[in-house]
């Protein structure tokens, strides 16, 4: 499944800024040992190997990075984003100049690598959450200036987005209220500031018990409620006291032993940091076949 949101040129042009820098922080002044041996006319097919079971993801990825370096280099996709895999299945084969497929080598197969282990975990965890209604969304915990990298796995390996940066969605976490002095004057303040700018921001605002849960139900205009490391019986209980007039989201310390208890309890989302900062890789390799 890939999201929309990766189709967009502004972050078509985010991820071709991002393979430019990655391409010269490997390069430098040259492959010197692709210079050195293979001539420069010489031509290739090299093909994309899958070596672990798992779902791949970042064949559209890899694509943006071959034809950054090389736009003539013809690539023949196999298997598409989103797919499950299994070792000796070869994803895509691409044909072109030698020199420039093996340039491309090593950044796709980082980028892809990445991509599909949190694919794969993602996909886990929204499976443990069957026949429930929990969707399972990413946190701003990514590595940085990989950030759509990994949000675009998580929408490929069938998880959902949450907000992208801090400029795409309002929410109130216990810090700002904290700073704030009260749950009230922080919904306040923020309805009042997204009124004069004109930004038709959603509003999550997080919670540490019950009684904060009372507080914010009170205002409108919030989104979401975020209860953030609820155990299962207050989760249960929010749930029932919220009673759909807002969406939930739980969050904090979730982990495949407890994601389908929290599922089960009537929550709309769960976060979970560790999709994108806590996943293994899923081994792939880049070979020359002919």
């Amino acid at each position: 499944m890939t999201s929309q949101f990766y189709t967009k040129q502004l972050h078509i042009t985010i991820i071709n800024n991002l393979i430019k820098a990655a391409l010269f922080e490997d390069k430098g002044k040259g492959d010197y040992t692709s210079l050195a041996t293979i001539p420069k006319n010489a031509t290739h097919t090299c093909k994309l190997l899958v070596k672990e079971t798992g779902i791949i993801a970042g064949v559209k990825a890899a694509e943006y990075v071959i034809k950054h370096i090389d736009k003539n280099i013809k690539i023949t996709t196999i298997i598409k984003d989103g797919s499950q895999v299994k070792p000796n299945d070869v994803v895509f084969t691409a044909q072109g100049n030698s020199q420039n497929l093996l340039l491309a080598e090593r950044l796709l197969l980082n980028i892809m690598q990445r991509m599909s282990g949190i694919a794969t975990k993602t996909n886990y965890f929204q499976m443990l959450c069957k026949n429930t209604n929990a969707k399972v969304i990413d946190t701003r915990k990514t590595t940085p200036n990989f950030r759509i990298f990994e949000k675009w796995a998580v929408s490929i390996g069938g998880g959902y987005n949450h907000r992208f940066g801090l400029y795409d969605m309002i929410l109130i976490k216990d810090n700002h209220i904290d700073v704030c002095g009260s749950i009230n004057l922080a919904i306040e303040r923020t309805k009042q500031y997204c009124k004069t700018n004109k930004l038709p921001l959603k509003i999550i605002v997080e919670a540490r018990n019950i009684n904060d849960i009372k507080e914010i139900l009170k205002h409108k205009g919030v989104h979401r409620i975020l209860l953030d490391n609820f155990d299962i019986k207050s989760t249960k209980q929010a749930v029932k006291l919220i009673n759909t007039t807002v969406e939930t989201e739980s969050s904090g310390n979730i982990n495949e032993r407890t994601i389908s208890k929290y599922a089960n309890c009537g929550v709309n989302y769960i976060s979970i940091g560790a999709l994108t900062h806590h996943i293994n890789s899923l081994d792939l390799s880049f070979k020359v076949i002919s």
